[in-house]
């Protein structure tokens, strides 16, 4: 595999994969540009050494179809701002060889929406999985997709994969296109080597105490990623919604809290590991309980274990906040994923906030802190605390797999 950093691209048209699947409001404005400024130091790398780019990425869930409010022209004008360079539009991904054959040095092509094409994700559009003939239809999709892939590849010398928010996926961008480009024609980006160095930081050089910040509504959906470092922690916080599943599976009352009634025996499970493997498991004492899934809902504090009827914890309360704190500020190691309360709410901020300053003192301290995941990189934005961790993840299902000690295929395809 090529590093980047070494590579010369003066002359080349390099394809670069990013993650441009901006949040857009109802006029295709964009609301949040982090994705777009976290691969600037790739795409202007390859500019600056005489190359020109080939930007595709997927935005949105189109499923294989055309919808214009998904279009990637909506954000050519923002690219190219960041850029500080015009920014070409081709409107179909598969249409762009007469463009990219023309493309000069210094130039920049931005096709449209990879998943337009159902070639794209690989998977057969319209036959249910139950079907006779799914098995057929999946094996011919695949072969359309490694055709897809190729057709991409055939606009450039060198394929660059920098978007890890979608490097769990095994798409024709992101993992099928390696196989075009031999080993000193395809890298890893700026983007994807820092992201990946983080990983191995939480995994593999691990400076103790390490703790580990797991919140969310559902502990099913974070169960791989709690087992996984159940042999790493030394101490594990589980907070947000999943607290009341645990809750409720001690015995206790949770009112119209959520909970995975039929998680009730893993939550016991996963108290049980936690002692025999010697976990410092951290769980909510107190919440902030409200009458109505409202900012300005009434509220009372109150005991996990003792919601009123009627009423739903919305937030850490006071005692399971500083508990949280005595954990996080002296550890060495931590990560976090997932906010321990209904964040979007004003008045329901302050357990995740605690936890945010309680990361950024620790980090202060000499802590190697990362934040991933959707949720908790919009609390440390929203709380302006972002610059003060020691790294920001941009993946989120991407981010999780890395940490359970799955491969990722958009890293392998590129190692390969």
């Amino acid at each position: 595999m090529a590093k980047i950093e070494d590579f010369n691209f003066n002359g080349k048209k390099a394809i670069v994969r990013v993650d441009f699947n901006v949040p857009l409001d109802e006029n295709g404005n964009i609301t949040d540009d982090t994705r777009i400024r976290g691969a600037l130091p790739t795409l202007k790398k390859i500019l600056n050494d005489g190359g020109s780019l080939i930007l595709m990425s997927h935005l949105g869930k189109p499923k294989g179809k055309v919808h214009p409010k998904l279009s990637l022209g909506q954000i050519t004008d923002a690219v190219a701002n960041a850029l500080g360079t015009d920014v070409k539009f081709i409107d179909d991904c598969m249409k762009a060889d007469e463009a990219a054959a023309n493309l000069k040095p210094g130039e920049v092509l931005l096709l449209e929406n990879l998943r337009f094409y159902p070639e794209e994700e690989g998977k057969p559009v319209g036959i249910d999985k139950n079907d006779p003939s799914y098995e057929e239809a999946k094996k011919a999709m695949k072969e359309s997709q490694k055709k897809f892939a190729a057709h991409l590849a055939s606009y450039a010398d060198v394929y660059v994969n920098d978007a890890f928010g979608t490097a769990h996926r095994k798409h024709a961008s992101t993992a099928v296109i390696a196989d075009s480009f031999d080993k000193d024609h395809k890298m890893l980006g700026m983007l994807m080597e820092k992201e990946v160095k983080a990983v191995d930081n939480i995994l593999n050089n691990i400076k103790r105490p390490f703790t580990a910040i797991m919140g969310g509504s559902k502990v099913s959906t974070k169960i791989g990623i709690i087992e996984n470092l159940m042999d790493k922690v030394d101490n594990l916080i589980l907070c947000g919604g999943m607290t009341y599943t645990f809750a409720k599976a001690m015995g206790g009352n949770i009112g119209n809290s959520i909970c995975e009634d039929d998680k009730l025996d893993l939550a016991l499970d996963i108290m049980k590991k936690a002692k025999e493997k010697g976990v410092n498991l951290v769980l909510g004492e107190d919440c902030v309980a409200a009458d109505s899934f409202s900012n300005d809902a009434k509220t009372t504090v109150c005991k996990v274990t003792e919601i009123p009827d009627g009423w739903q914890g919305l937030d850490a309360g006071p005692e399971s906040i500083g508990a949280f704190a005595d954990v996080i500020v002296p550890a060495k190691t931590i990560l976090w994923n997932g906010p321990a309360g209904v964040f979007e709410f004003e008045n329901f901020t302050a357990g995740s906030r605690e936890i945010a300053e309680a990361i950024v003192e620790a980090t202060a301290n000499g802590a190697f802190s990362l934040v991933g995941g959707g949720d908790s990189v919009a609390c440390v934005n929203k709380f302006g605390l972002a610059d003060k961790v020691s790294y920001v993840s941009t993946g989120g299902g991407a981010l999780l797999e890395a940490i359970e000690g799955k491969v990722l295929p958009g890293v392998a395809a590129v190692n390969d």
